[in-house]
């Protein structure tokens, strides 16, 4: 049992299943009785006004029936109650209540009862208006400084404000700039209403000037305004309190200055008359509504807060002066004075809940159980801690970051790539424009050692390339079981991958005796798919663009031996050219010396020759391996091809400053949209038909512009998608030639893909251009730097896109420049200084050898030296 709770007085259920809200609740001598003890009203949104004059009831018993007043149907929900002097003619008070189309006033009168069953209630319509607009909250006052009498001001759910004076309507006004209604208050002192706009902002407007403003039933077009229709509704002070207000409260105590009670999402201000911020407290947790009472120390003001965690928290300005305990979540919360009580605190939850309490503390009726005395027995302590110790001594000697467990995985996952392709494709969907896209199976199998819940399996390739299925749910497999099961992996979009490989990862719960519900364990395993699945044998090509050359220090192999799967064996050892034709429509031709230990790729892409030459280097390591070759070795001895990779940066960049022009355009044709839009709204609300002044055609063109727009976004966004694959595709190639050309090692090689392949997708808030440029500086800084004055030099530490990308292919040719002058890449910058001098100009171009040789492609007589560049011009015969 809590200290701090809440102690019901008095309280009770209304209704089954009806809702509230916070206008719903309100205290007041409605039946003007004259003892100064306050009644509850509460209508709901079913409704239901109730009535009720509460009375102290002892714990346990249930409330009497002659503490409800009154309780009468309505024929619409109650949007919201309010007690003032509503009628003309008298300075009683009435109660108003607010429906959505209507707005009542009624009579609170008590006939003296006869008989035991006391006095009898009921309810008397003064006067009613119905509303043309759909009411969303009220607010009421002496508005003009009238006396003895209260006006009631009505705020729409599109924005206006209609004010009543009692029985007649006066005027209505639309607000300014309004997007979506707040909480409303009028403040007596300033004469003023004061609301919290969608805008985040308290504003405040003058009753005079909402008097003298433009009418609303005129025309809102400021073209049409004149002088003589009246003046422009302006606000009065705005705060800017950037959150949505939940209510609003003005408040003036003899004792206390006259403030304006600003309840926000996460803070609680306090305003001055001219909206200057008196002080304000920011609040740990999410209030639901509040109400400012009077303090008894001069010149403070004390306020409840509820939360929605079911707490009531007092505050003397912003210091936390008592927190309580209640049964619910209240919507509205009021101070009443009930009989002999004054300060009773009224909350109304929003399904009902009808509670009245003070602030006290209950007593603990728990007491602690008297603890058994036994005796201590000391050795067996001493050698259960012995055993603790010894076992804290084991734990800490590995110095294993994972348990030991995982040394031996409780769950495994392998994936069972099929060596040839599926004999009817399983391809869905594919952009490709091939006659037939092959796919290509594979067969993932789970196994468990242990109880595994909830193991989930995901299969991801990277795009262009697709899965059939990519996620498979099981039911929790038991120890010494497995699951299987079999997808297809195919090309899916018009372009060629730049990896063909793929991950398979489960996820599960391994159960415990402390954690039943399990302790979440994830398991992978990366696959390899076939070159062949992405292009089959074609007739290979004399003519190309692109030509690189990869030495060995070993005899050349036949095509035969290492690439059985796209030579006809019936060619034999003669075939010492092959061509490679991809889905895409490009084609690629491998071509192995006779004469010396080189192997010739080319292409009329430079991307295309990424594939190629992955595989065959693959492929020629993996034969030597087999006959326990350990010498074996590729090299590169040929200058990168910055310039054709260049042209591909190039191309990717613009197509990501076409899409920031079209998000640009897109944007301004939006706003233009909207803006039409509401030209055309105000037209058809109006009530006198007007012209439409070619709105309607302004309206269909900027449709089919913003449409155009999209459309040419989305093709952009698909042709950067292309780019971008060609992009990492040439990178990869790159990587590798670097790594060849300067023999890097497996961590120096790790650390150049991680430079320039820092990203796996492409986007407009973090692009490829600036991640690279980024890395490249920092080494250029760190381990490939000059002198100790290129490492102080600081990097920017915001990412953003470039204007253009010369800067990053600067950086690009001197980071390559550095390496071919000794440079040696590593994430250490004790070693930065090591280099020496450096003369300014590009990436070194090594000489090659000057032997060349004849190669004899099949079916002409074409004959061509080995150069090892990558050049463009083709080969003449």
């Amino acid at each position: 049992m809590s200290l701090f709770k809440a102690r019901d007085w008095w309280s009770t259920i209304l209704g089954e299943k009806e809702e509230f809200d916070q206008g719903c609740l309100c205290v007041a001598d409605v039946d003007n009785s004259g003892s100064g003890q306050d009644k509850v009203i509460v209508g709901s949104y079913k409704g239901y006004l109730r009535i009720f004059n509460p009375h102290p009831v002892k714990p346990g018993d249930e409330v009497q029936p002659e503490d409800l007043l009154l309780e009468v149907q309505l024929q619409e929900p109650i949007l919201q109650v309010e007690v003032g002097k509503f009628v003309s003619g008298t300075e009683g008070l009435h109660l108003a209540v607010l429906h959505c189309r209507k707005l009542c006033v009624y009579a609170v009168s008590a006939t003296q009862g006869n008989v035991e069953h006391g006095n009898q209630y009921q309810i008397k319509l003064m006067y009613e208006h119905n509303l043309q607009r759909t009411a969303c909250n009220m607010t009421y006052g002496p508005f003009g400084g009238v006396k003895g009498r209260d006006l009631i001001c009505i705020q729409s759910m599109d924005g206006m404000l209609m004010l009543f004076e009692q029985e007649s309507y006066a005027f209505g006004r639309f607000l300014p700039g309004f997007l979506l209604p707040g909480p409303l208050a009028y403040s007596s002192r300033t004469d003023s209403f004061i609301t919290v706009s969608s805008c985040q902002q308290v504003e405040s407007y003058k009753y005079q000037v909402l008097a003298f403003a433009t009418d609303a039933d005129e025309r809102q077009d400021t073209e049409q305004r004149k002088l003589s229709s009246g003046k422009r509704l302006a606000v009065d002070w705005v705060l800017n309190i950037g959150e949505q207000a939940r209510d609003i409260c003005v408040v003036s105590f003899n004792q206390g200055v006259s403030s304006v009670f600003v309840l926000g999402e996460r803070n609680f201000f306090c305003l001055k008359d001219n909206g200057q911020i008196r002080f304000m407290k920011k609040l740990d947790y999410s209030p639901s509504c509040f109400i400012p009472y009077c303090s008894v120390q001069e010149g403070t003001i004390n306020t409840l807060i509820a939360n929605h965690s079911k707490m009531l928290n007092v505050y003397q300005d912003v210091t936390l002066k008592w927190a309580t305990q209640l049964p619910c979540i209240p919507v509205s919360v009021k101070v009443a004075n009930f009989q002999d009580l004054k300060g009773v605190i009224v909350t109304l939850s929003d399904d009902g809940h009808l509670q009245c309490s003070y602030l006290g503390t209950d007593p603990s009726l728990f007491q602690a159980p008297k603890v058994d005395s036994r005796e201590i027995n000391y050795e067996e302590m001493n050698a259960e801690m012995k055993e603790l110790q010894k076992i804290i001594r084991e734990a800490t000697k590995t110095q294993d970051i994972l348990p030991q467990s995982e040394k031996q995985r409780d769950v495994t996952v392998t994936a069972e790539v099929s060596p040839d392709l599926d004999e009817e494709s399983q391809a869905i969907d594919s952009e490709v424009k091939a006659g037939a896209v092959p796919s290509v199976t594979v067969k993932v199998t789970i196994q468990s050692r242990v109880t595994a819940q909830k193991p989930n399996l995901v299969v991801c390739v990277q795009a262009p390339l697709a899965v059939t299925y990519d996620q498979f749910v099981f039911d929790d497999l038991e120890p010494d079981s497995s699951e299987t099961v079999v997808l297809s992996v195919f090309l899916k979009e018009n372009c060629s991958p730049s990896e063909l490989e793929g991950t398979c990862m489960v996820s599960y719960n391994i159960p415990t005796e402390l954690n039943p519900e399990g302790i979440p364990r994830v398991s992978r395993c990366n696959f390899s798919l076939p070159l062949k699945l992405v292009c089959f044998p074609a007739q290979p090509s004399k003519a190309a663009n692109h030509k690189l050359t990869i030495d060995t220090n070993k005899p050349p192999i036949s095509f035969v031996t290492m690439f059985p799967d796209f030579v006809d064996p019936s060619e034999g050892d003669q075939a010492n050219a092959l061509g490679f034709q991809f889905l895409t429509g490009s084609k690629t031709t491998l071509l192995a010396s006779k004469t010396s230990q080189r192997y010739r790729i080319q292409s009329d892409q430079l991307e295309d020759l990424w594939l190629v030459t992955k595989e065959l280097i693959h492929r020629l390591r993996d034969h030597f391996k087999k006959q326990n070759c350990k010498d074996f070795a590729c090299t590169f001895s040929g200058s990168i091809p910055l310039q054709e990779y260049f042209e591909l940066i190039d191309r990717h960049f613009e197509l990501r400053l076409n899409a920031e022009k079209y998000q640009e355009m897109l944007s301004e044709r939006a706003v233009q949209f909207r803006a039409i839009e509401r030209r055309l709204l105000t037209r058809f609300k109006d009530k006198t038909p007007a012209p439409l002044q070619h709105l309607d055609t302004l309206l269909e063109g900027t449709f089919r512009e913003v449409i155009a727009l999209a459309d040419a976004a989305e093709e952009n966004q698909a042709n950067m998608f292309q780019a971008f694959a060609k992009l990492k595709s040439a990178t990869h190639l790159v990587i590798m030639l670097i790594s060849l050309w300067q023999k890097l090692s497996a961590d120096q090689t790790a650390i150049l893909e991680a430079t320039l392949l820092p990203l796996a997708e492409d986007t407009q808030e973090l692009g490829w251009e600036e991640t690279v440029d980024a890395a490249v500086s920092y080494l250029l800084r760190t381990c490939l730097s000059k002198s100790s004055k290129e490492q102080a030099l600081t990097l920017s530490s915001q990412l953003s896109m470039p204007k253009d990308t010369s800067r990053l292919k600067k950086n690009i040719t001197l980071f390559c420049d550095r390496l071919a002058k000794g440079g040696r890449l590593s994430l250490s910058t004790d070693s930065a200084t090591q280099q020496a001098a450096v003369m300014p100009g590009g990436c070194a171009t090594i000489p090659e050898s000057d032997l060349e040789e004849s190669t004899i492609i099949p079916g002409s007589t074409a004959m061509f030296a080995s150069h090892g560049q990558t050049t463009k011009q083709k080969s003449k015969p």
